[in-house]
């Protein structure tokens, strides 16, 4: 990574730990630092699941203890058993908690109507537009790729959303036993592999690669991408072109030189990225019932 890049995140970092108060052991003038907090605004008055809380705020099952217990030892958090499943536990605000989530919520606006408030009108807007990209960057940062075997729960359930939303965009609906669906054995290795993006360990997208027999020496080895598929509410963050990149990646290290997909003519989002990252169209390869536009791709 370039030395100049890392500088410019570490000088980022600095300025606003400092502008916000994050430095501070009594945060917003409160008599507790900026995790404990945090942790009542995401605790929320519906309360919370101590994992997802976990994996939302990226921090070690320890450290959220630690954070939990003091909360409780003040008065403002209790955690118990979230139903039939003791092993699940749940953290709720206590009346002393609502109270002092408030009153940090009122607080929060104050400082940001402080931060505001210097700048004239077009700064205001200069600023609020580039922390709204700041923030979709470090969220697109936080998506994590990996393989996924297709039976894992992760790949059940960006199959299951992938599915639903070609039934319900398809002008004729979806049926997968009509389609020519990748099934999970051509989906795990050798055959192919099925990639999961995750964010905050929630699946937000998936990508899978059908390996087909050829001479991989003879460097003409076909494959095809199936199951191409990003969450609605990442949607903008280039998650798309990133599964792309990542699984011609693999594809050409297991000698593919040709990738082949198909898409309905609906998922004109979809025909725009494949036509952008040099997708060319191409004769039908396939007999797939919902397709309409074939593309291919030398890698």
């Amino acid at each position: 990574m370039e030395r100049a890049l890392v500088d410019g995140v570490r000088r980022f970092n600095r300025t606003v730990t400092q502008r916000v108060g994050a430095l501070d052991d009594k945060f917003l003038a409160r008599d507790r630092p900026l995790g404990q907090a945090r942790l009542l605004w995401e605790i929320g008055p519906q309360g919370c699941e101590v994992r997802v809380l976990r994996a939302r705020l990226d921090i070690d099952s320890g450290y959220l203890s630690r954070l939990l217990r003091a909360l409780e030892s003040d008065g403002l958090v209790t955690v118990d058993p979230g139903g039939a499943d003791a092993r699940v536990r749940t953290a709720r605000l206590t009346t002393g908690g609502l109270a002092e989530r408030a009153e940090l919520d009122r607080r929060s606006d104050e400082l940001a109507a402080t931060i505001l408030e210097r700048l004239d009108v077009r700064q205001r807007e200069r600023l609020v537009a580039a922390m709204a990209e700041v923030e979709r960057l470090l969220v697109a940062s936080a998506v994590h790729v990996a393989v996924v075997d297709p039976r894992h729960p992760d790949a059940r359930r960006c199959t299951g959303a992938y599915f639903a939303e070609l039934a319900e965009r398809f002008d004729a609906g979806f049926d997968p036993a009509r389609s020519q669906v990748a099934t999970d054995a051509e989906l795990t290795p050798p055959a192919g592999l099925l990639l999961v993006a995750t964010l905050h360990t929630e699946p937000v997208g998936c990508v899978g690669l059908k390996l087909h027999t050829g001479d991989r020496h003879r460097g003409d080895a076909v494959a095809e991408i199936k199951r191409m598929w990003v969450a609605p509410e990442v949607r903008g963050l280039g998650l798309g072109r990133r599964l792309l990149a990542e699984v011609e990646g693999r594809a050409a290290a297991l000698g593919v030189r040709t990738l082949r997909l198909d898409t309905n003519r609906t998922l004109t989002e979809a025909i725009v990225l494949y036509r952008s990252l040099g997708y060319r169209e191409v004769e039908p390869f396939s007999t797939e019932p919902y397709a309409h536009h074939w593309f291919e791709k030398s890698l």
